[in-house]
């Protein structure tokens, strides 16, 4: 037994924000029976919520938050008739599965990209038969985490790729998409969404003898097939298993299942405690992904116990007389599958909520005896709620506790006797819905009066609080986080200021170690992880903008060689565009004519009207070098933005080859050039320009450090602003988020639907350059458009980087479009599209 009111020293939990509803005068906001909870790999929170009216009508409302922006809440009618008793996001974050009490599934998707515009186009129905559990079909990717492996150099080693099926493929061995779900009177429906958009739609019963079915759970097996495990809600009966295997057959789903071994919980074995913990409340899975282990929760009114169980494959023992008959030889002993207890806890205050880690920790090396110690890792973690308002976090093998949190207003010790906490007139808070983060490093709760909070897990719960064990852990899972794609805001609630530094070069340094194929595939999203991570700390707040400013560079330099196409089809291997950079690295003359000359310029003839499409992006490019230029005598300031590009010989190399392809589009459409403002009519900027740069490029371009400009280099571009009108650039806007604003120990309080004054952050006050005045004109950061200082266009912002676009495309050129193609679905920095209204900040 495993007493969870000792928790284990070192264990940490406390609260980063909460939000609340504001009161109306013709409505209110209730907490559904149940309620439903879920949190999506992109840091998407959607919850639900009872709208009432004057009158007692109800409305099914499912609400959407980004968690760096919570009060800015989006809330969908969903049109359930009844109330809504699941909801489950898909593995991109991008789709939400809801499903009611009368049989109604929903499948809601963004509508254009927008994390705040979201349309249900397909469904199913079993008509009056409520669902008790849903979940997308496994989609056969499976990545496992190596913790003894975190100082491994390679991510290979670290990160591995399971062996896994998916629930169902097509032709070739793509998986098929859809749902599974299980009703309360022991039906199971399958739902395949065709590449046609048709819904295949499938119903059986689970087993021949059809029962009431109250708690139920879906996992997955690596061999394709489903687990379903099921309760009728008494103690008294068994929890029983089911394999379901989905099919396709002559265009028609088809569902088989099969009864696995089933089990008692041990508390109702005991004699002492039979009748103690009458009804079954919770019934989980460990993991989505783990049909061999489930948790299991009994209550009475008053109290429960908790009991964890796992499914092993033993040796059958054989009679002597069979064994005379037929020996047994080797591994050919007849072996039989069992349910063993792993742990069980004392008994509890009743539990009101349980939420599952997500994160694939690989348990290999790990047996009881090493999960029972206090050795703790982010995922191996479950929370369990309890009706007094507290929050354990619990070994998800052991169930020891690793930390304790308290939602009254004066936290309590954790070592205090129950017999002296003071008593409360009417139920106290507590959650009624839990979900934690896909890196387990933040939990959010709604509790009983529709309150949602957010709470931070530490890293190295379990352990003294030392930075060197937390930042390693931190490290791990923002490595976790690149290799995956998934949004990493939950690790940077842990992220101090202090921390920043270190964070970004060992960040690099584990990226360099990596292949040459790899670093290509990670290097925009490593670009914007060290932006985000920059943000946090007065000392590094600059590098904001340098980072989403290589980003944008990165996208422009891949857009516009993307467009040169070779003269003749039977070329060699090699692209123009890779050509281009291949000659500019080699030729290191300070004449961009001469450059010129060794190119096949008849690869960069484009239309007319594409060219002229292009300037505004053009404009920036020639812009940009000339800011760079011209604060190059200033590069002793860390304060002022672009400081890191006067050391980057592959961003200034970069640069140069823009401004050779720039001056050869010039020559065919003048137009297109980018505008400056001299001082005399005659002078040539863009060769004045190249030729400075290409001086800066030669001291930085070889690995290593860089020496220093000479001092011929350094007076010239004291004299641009004399010769040119430095332009000032539009850079993006100081965050309005969270994350870098929040102090440990110090929660917000928040309320939906209304923007809070927060504390400015020590980071963004450092520079006046990230503030916006005003009344000052607005631009489309990606388009290079002036919207102007009231825009009369919708606009979407990432709800990352703060990145402001137009929501539609005022130019239909190919070239136009092969550009906004790169962000169409997020943000080039990877963060979400959220509809602004026209009156924005």
């Amino acid at each position: 037994m495993c007493d969870l009111r000792r928790p284990a020293a070192g264990g940490m939990m406390d609260l980063a924000y909460v939000c609340e509803w504001e009161k109306w005068s013709k409505s209110t906001h209730c907490p559904s029976v149940p309620l439903a909870c879920a949190w999506s790999c992109r840091n998407l929170i959607a919850f639900t919520m009872d709208l009432r009216s004057d009158d007692q009508d109800l409305t099914r409302m499912i609400h959407i938050l980004d968690t760096e922006h919570p009060w800015d809440l989006h809330s969908i009618p969903s049109e359930h008739r009844e109330a809504i008793t699941c909801l489950e996001w898909d593995q991109s974050g991008s789709r939400l599965l809801s499903a009611d009490a009368d049989g109604q599934i929903k499948c809601w998707s963004m509508a254009d990209h927008l994390a705040n515009s979201w349309e249900s186009s397909v469904g199913s129905l079993v008509e009056g038969d409520p669902i008790v559990a849903l979940s997308w079909l496994h989609n056969g990717v499976k990545l496992a985490l190596h913790v003894e492996k975190s100082g491994a150099s390679s991510f290979g080693e670290k990160f591995s790729r399971v062996k896994f099926s998916p629930s169902l493929t097509l032709f070739g061995g793509k998986p098929m998409e859809g749902w599974i779900a299980v009703t309360v009177s022991g039906l199971v429906t399958v739902s395949l969404l065709k590449p046609s958009g048709q819904v295949l739609t499938s119903t059986e019963s689970l087993c021949r003898l059809r029962g009431r079915v109250a708690l139920a759970d879906i996992a997955f097996t690596g061999g394709g097939n489903i687990v379903v495990a099921t309760a009728d809600g008494s103690s008294a009966s068994p929890v029983q298993f089911y394999k379901v295997c989905v099919s396709v057959v002559s265009e028609k789903c088809r569902i088989d299942t099969e009864i696995l071994p089933s089990l008692f919980m041990r508390c109702t074995t005991d004699l002492n405690r039979k009748d103690k913990f009458p009804a079954i409340t919770h019934l989980k899975f460990l993991a989505r992904d783990m049909s061999e282990q489930v948790l299991l929760c009994a209550s009475s009114q008053t109290s429960s116990i908790v009991e964890c169980w796992s499914l092993r494959k033993e040796g059958l023992p054989v009679n002597n007389i069979f064994q005379q008959i037929s020996p047994v030889v080797g591994d050919k002993q007849p072996t039989i599958l069992k349910w063993r207890i792993l742990s069980a806890t004392n008994d509890l205050d009743r539990v009101s909520a349980v939420a599952l880690p997500k994160l694939p920790i690989s348990l290999t090396n790990t047996d009881l005896k090493v999960a029972s110690d206090t050795q703790f890792y982010p995922g191996l973690g479950l929370a369990l709620a309890f009706h007094d308002g507290s929050v354990h976090i619990v070994h998800r093998l052991s169930l020891q506790t690793m930390a304790v949190f308290y939602s009254s207003a004066a936290p309590r010790p954790v070592d205090e006797p129950a017999i002296k906490r003071p008593r409360t007139a009417g139920p106290a808070v507590h959650f009624k819905a839990m979900q934690l983060s896909w890196t387990s490093l933040a939990l959010v709760g709604i509790d009983n009066q529709g309150k949602l909070s957010v709470l931070r897990l530490s890293p190295s719960m379990g352990h003294p609080l030392e930075v060197g064990l937390a930042l390693r852990h931190l490290l791990f899972l923002l490595e976790y986080c690149m290799v995956t794609g998934y949004d990493w805001w939950d690790i940077l609630l842990h992220v101090q200021p202090s921390m920043v530094q270190s964070l970004v070069e060992k960040l690099h340094e584990e990226y360099t170690r990596q292949t040459a194929a790899l670093q290509q595939v990670l290097s925009t999203r490593i670009l914007a992880m060290k932006a985000s991570l920059c943000k946090l700390s007065p000392c590094t707040v600059t590098r904001v903008c340098d980072y989403h400013t290589k980003l944008f560079l990165i996208a422009i330099s891949s857009t516009l060689k993307s467009l040169l196409r070779p003269h003749f089809l039977n070329t060699p291997d090699k692209s123009p565009g890779d050509r281009l950079t291949e000659i500019c690295a080699k030729i290191t003359d300070v004449d961009i004519d001469k450059v010129m000359i060794n190119l096949k310029t008849e690869e960069f003839v484009l239309d007319m009207n594409t060219l002229q499409a292009l300037q505004q992006l053009l404009q920036w490019v020639g812009d940009f070098v000339l800011y760079l230029l011209a604060s190059l005598p200033n590069q002793g300031s860390l304060l002022r933005p672009g400081h890191s590009f006067l050391r980057d010989g592959t961003s200034l190399g970069m640069l140069r080859e823009l401004m050779v392809v720039i001056r050869i589009w010039g020559l065919l459409k003048p137009s297109c050039l980018p505008v400056y403002t001299a001082t005399s009519d005659t002078q040539d900027s863009m060769s004045l320009l190249f030729r400075l740069l290409t001086k800066l490029w030669i001291c930085c371009r070889d690995e290593g450090p860089a020496s220093e400009p000479d001092e011929a280099l350094v007076d010239e571009c004291c004299l641009l602003p004399s010769q040119l009108l430095i332009p000032s650039l539009d850079w993006l806007p100081a965050s309005d988020g969270l994350v870098s604003r929040l102090q440990p120990k110090q929660p917000l309080r928040l309320q939906f639907g209304r923007v809070p004054t927060l504390p400015g952050s020590a980071a963004t006050l450092q520079l006046d350059g990230l503030a916006r005045a005003p009344g000052q004109p607005k631009i489309d950061h990606l388009r290079r458009l002036h919207l102007g200082a009231c825009p009369t266009e919708e606009c979407k912002a990432c709800t990352r980087c703060g990145c402001v676009t137009m929501l539609k495309s005022p130019n239909r050129t190919t070239a136009v479009k092969q550009w906004e193609q790169r962000w169409i679905k997020n943000c080039l920095c990877g963060g979400l599209w959220w509809r602004v209204p026209l009156s924005y900040p």
